[in-house]
């Protein structure tokens, strides 16, 4: 383990350092997650957006096309055996909603492009966590920032400024070294 690592911004006492080669792979995995975690934040709210619709009292979803229009909104017919907390119940306690609209379910894609894209997500976590040899729990932490609203943009912006100053401080200290060794070597 290289000196002074304990004092180098980002880096937990007793975690292994990255290897300088590796900073060009850690800049792109970062670029990665910074996107991913972004993208993945705005399909989070979507989604939290068409579950408040769906299951508050409005009881709608987001069409296009169909009866309705470009853009529209249809019900969603609650079934008879729907008390307020069968929602919260696993299973609905035989809570069935029916979406009457037609056209495409907006709604529904925006449910699965968000948990499609939660696994790039999830990659993205994973080639940055593993490049800059974080302990599990850093993993486990990012990896929430897909499920809990708002978490990911909050982590992105965290993650970034302390990537970024790691690889700064490592980058200083290793043309450091070199330029020591290039003095000593004369």
């Amino acid at each position: 383990m290289a000196a002074g690592a304990a004092t180098t911004p980002g880096r937990l006492d007793g975690m292994p350092e990255p290897k300088a080669a590796s900073f060009p792979k850690i800049r792109g995995a970062l670029k990665f997650y910074q996107i991913a975690s972004i993208i993945t934040g705005v399909m989070l709210l979507l989604l939290l957006a068409e579950m408040i619709l769906k299951y508050s009292p409005t009881h709608v979803e987001l069409f296009a096309g169909g009866s309705g229009g470009l853009l529209w909104f249809a019900p969603v017919i609650v079934g008879d055996g729907c008390q307020w907390f069968s929602l919260f119940v696993p299973g609905g306690m035989g809570c069935d909603l029916v979406s009457a609209g037609d056209g495409t379910n907006l709604s529904l894609f925006i449910l699965v492009a968000h948990g499609w894209f939660y696994v790039v997500y999830l990659f993205s976590v994973f080639r940055l966590w593993s490049l800059m040899r974080w302990p599990f729990s850093r993993f486990i932490t990012l990896a929430l920032g897909g499920v809990i609203p708002a978490l990911s943009f909050i982590m992105e912006a965290k993650v970034s400024r302390e990537v970024k100053a790691y690889l700064a401080s490592r980058e200083a200290a290793v043309a450091a070294e070199a330029s020591e060794n290039q003095e000593a070597a004369r």
